[in-house]
């Protein structure tokens, strides 16, 4: 039988960790799994995790990341040839699909767009952006929930950021003079555009 509060737990968090999911692989089946399998592994040490500082949802969403790049890995193995297509190609039938809003106004074209530009960076510069900025983790945390260093995160979040400019210079409206993130877009419309500190 399935424990009360785990049920409680799965509702209160399936929103986020899917939003997640999806800026991670693009496409809306693949975003399911993943967060299916993430609760399947949260169930198996729910008994530890539910007790007084057992961080539950730490716990599920530093697996969602770590199994996203588990798979990410298996995949490069078997793809050798252009291994981004397969994520692009992913994104735009994510695009296509009943379950995205359509297409016309101002904030979907500019989620179409950055969901464009995330497919044509390395799992890992995307995994990195989504931390920093659209969930605006500190770069400490997102090594430790990528199992890297800070330096790798730097590195990396300088890369794809000049990768997204490359592709998308148009996300850059979203900063202000000084640089700083307009935050009256929200996490589903935000763009990753944040430079990082020297």
């Amino acid at each position: 039988m399935t424990d009360p509060d785990f049920e409680a737990f799965v509702r209160a968090t399936q929103a986020r960790l899917y939003g997640a999911a999806l800026l991670l692989v693009g496409d809306h089946h693949h975003a399911q799994d993943l967060v299916q399998e993430t609760y399947a592994r949260v169930a198996r040490h729910w008994s530890s995790l539910s007790r007084p500082g057992g961080a539950p949802y730490a716990y599920a969403h530093t697996t969602l990341y770590r199994l996203a790049i588990d798979r990410w890995r298996t995949r490069a193995r078997r793809v050798t040839e252009h291994p981004s297509d397969e994520i692009e190609q992913s994104y735009a039938a994510s695009a296509r699909s009943p379950a995205s809003p359509p297409a016309g106004d101002a904030a979907t074209d500019d989620r179409l767009v950055i969901r464009q530009a995330l497919a044509r960076l390395t799992p890992r510069q995307r995994a990195v952006l989504i931390l920093r900025y659209v969930e605006d983790r500190t770069e400490v945390e997102t090594a430790a929930l990528l199992g890297c260093s800070v330096n790798t995160v730097k590195s990396q979040a300088r890369l794809a950021l000049r990768r997204i400019r490359e592709l998308a210079p148009d996300l850059l409206a979203d900063l202000d003079p000084g640089g700083a993130p307009n935050h009256a877009a929200t996490p589903a419309t935000a763009a990753p555009v944040k430079e990082e500190s020297r």
